[in-house]
């Protein structure tokens, strides 16, 4: 590659990957300030290339666990230019106060945060969170320049039968012109019809191929995923061949060691690529088609283009080697060229901790109800079961790997904790806990014994937020005090501890690929079929609380 600076003017020579003609070419690429002022197609052969930078259509930076400006530094290494990234965790915790955050950390680095204004806070009425954004309170967050979609919109029972509160979101998204993103896992006929008539255009949680394709056939753009928990890139792929215009690309929740080891977007390209899939299509779906969809304003490598870009070894490897935003290098020689800019921590926390009689549940039938979670999904299943009774209390049985799932609300002080049950994680003793409980993000653990869940849960609580594993009264705990959702430590760091505590976790036999993140999921009351939040277990198939006793 060559270079040559005169003023604002640069030159920079390599094989450019064309998306619009679908074609590779060498060409002579001439950036004046921020923007491609000429493009000269050669028959020279240069031993890099350059293409678009990859944008992600759907991500929560919450999950990273890092704040804005750090996730940014992240980012640019393995070429993400731009995100669409809804603050929907944040905003469940502090409202529109920490949707401003978010916006202003982001915009203190050179990369190109898009937002989308969260639709659902709380996301149903059966939990308690720490805000609650109506119509009026959203419609000045959808008007902000910076906010490019209403997000997700995982009240899906709401549209299908037609909430005042959820269709006033809607109009207010139409009003402003700006789309509208989905969120509606395993529906079918009528209801998704409806849903998707309402003015919905996205959808990032289809698993298999067959819900993918009614969602297209309807008219819905179809998000492939491939996050720390959910991944569906390996039932969703084919798409990107066959209904190529009507597919993105996305991370939506993915934890730091994801992202510093296995990459954001260019880890999806890796993939697609050892599929067989043509280097063109992958590349449409991570850059023109969210810049079309979203309004971006990124550039897409054509004369009069913002000089959003990255700089590969090859296409078959798929290495960055530099990154361009605005015709500024970010990355670059194996470093970024930024520092994020850390500000006072935001939070709201409860200060009262809880004892183990508050998390004994007494004997009120022969069998309870049990969530079993699923390694790599959202969605859960369930079954009843018998379980041991010592002095009229029932206790978990870890040779049947049946634990004790807790889940206690974080913003009120005397508010008591939610007991149920769950398999699926296999401790044979200790317990974890965490404050990143999708989507009101209340207190959440898992464990064998009271005791230790006990430890676990007030360790969150004297740390104002973060995620612990506790064995025999010992914790190793990740603090997150913005907002318990994040920190504003150096993303390897993160990544370091975040793994420590995996590693120990599994150590306790867990056999789950990502613990913390199945359990942050085992909150999440919008994904069928059994769940837990602080106000009771939750049937997600019939949308009502439920008792956990089932005779």
């Amino acid at each position: 590659m060559k270079r040559s600076r005169e003023l604002s003017v640069e030159t920079i020579e390599a094989n450019l990957i064309d998306i619009h003609t679908c074609e590779t070419y060498g060409a002579s690429i001439v950036i004046e300030g921020q923007r491609i002022t000429s493009i000269t197609r050669n028959d020279t052969i240069y031993d890099r290339y350059i293409c678009p930078g990859l944008i992600d259509a759907h991500v929560h930076i919450e999950s990273s666990m890092l704040i804005p400006s750090e996730f940014a530094r992240q980012a640019v290494k393995h070429g993400c230019v731009a995100t669409v990234s809804d603050p929907h965790e944040i905003a469940n915790v502090l409202g529109i106060d920490g949707i401003n955050f978010m916006i202003e950390d982001g915009n203190r680095v050179p990369f190109k945060f898009y937002w989308t204004a969260p639709s659902c806070v709380p996301a149903t009425q059966f939990e308690s969170s720490g805000a609650n954004l109506r119509a009026a309170d959203l419609e000045p967050v959808i008007a902000h320049e910076q906010v490019v979609a209403l997000g997700e919109m995982m009240n899906f029972p709401g549209v299908i039968y037609d909430d005042p509160e959820v269709l006033a979101k809607l109009a207010i998204a139409k009003k402003y012109g700006k789309p509208i993103d989905g969120h509606i896992p395993g529906i079918q006929g009528d209801d998704l019809e409806k849903y998707v008539t309402s003015g919905i255009s996205t959808d990032h949680e289809c698993v298999s191929l067959a819900e993918a394709k009614e969602k297209i056939r309807l008219g819905m753009k179809i998000l492939i995923r491939e996050g720390s928990a959910a991944r569906n890139f390996n039932s969703l792929h084919s798409l990107i061949t066959t209904d190529n215009t009507e597919i993105m690309l996305c991370t939506d929740d993915s934890h730091p060691d994801e992202l510093l080891e296995r990459g954001n977007i260019n880890k999806i390209i890796k993939m697609g690529l050892a599929k067989g899939h043509s280097i063109y299509n992958l590349l449409r779906c991570c850059t023109l088609h969210p810049v079309e969809h979203y309004k971006l304003n990124v550039g897409l490598l054509r004369v009069g283009d913002q000089a959003d870009f990255i700089v590969l070894d090859n296409p078959e490897n798929f290495s960055i080697l530099a990154t361009y935003i605005d015709g500024e290098v970010v990355f670059e020689n194996g470093k970024t060229t930024f520092s994020q800019q850390s500000n006072k921590p935001v939070n709201i926390f409860r200060k009262a901790k809880i004892t183990q009689p508050s998390v004994q549940l007494a004997k009120q039938g022969s069998k309870v109800k049990v969530i079993e979670a699923v390694d790599g999904e959202l969605l859960t299943n369930s079954f009843t079961a018998e379980l041991p009774v010592e002095d009229n209390w029932i206790v978990a049985d870890a040779g049947r790997d049946i634990l004790k799932i807790v889940v206690l609300n974080r913003y009120a002080e005397k508010a008591q904790p939610v007991v149920g049950f769950i398999k699926g994680f296999n401790l044979k003793k200790g317990a974890i806990a965490a404050s990143i409980a999708h989507d009101s993000h209340n207190i959440i653990a898992v464990g064998v014994h009271d005791q230790d869940i006990v430890s676990a849960v007030n360790e969150i609580i004297d740390t104002r937020g973060g995620m612990t594993v506790v064995v025999e009264g010992m914790c190793k705990t990740l603090p997150l005090d913005y907002a318990g959702l994040m920190t504003a430590r150096k993303g390897e760091e993160v990544a370091k501890l975040y793994n420590s505590i995996n590693q120990k976790t599994k150590s306790l036999g867990c056999t789950l690929s990502a613990p913390f993140m199945t359990l942050s999921f085992m909150a999440l009351l919008v994904i069928p079929s059994l769940k837990i939040g602080d106000q009771g277990l939750f049937d997600g198939d019939q949308f009502q609380l439920t008792s956990v006793f089932a005779g």
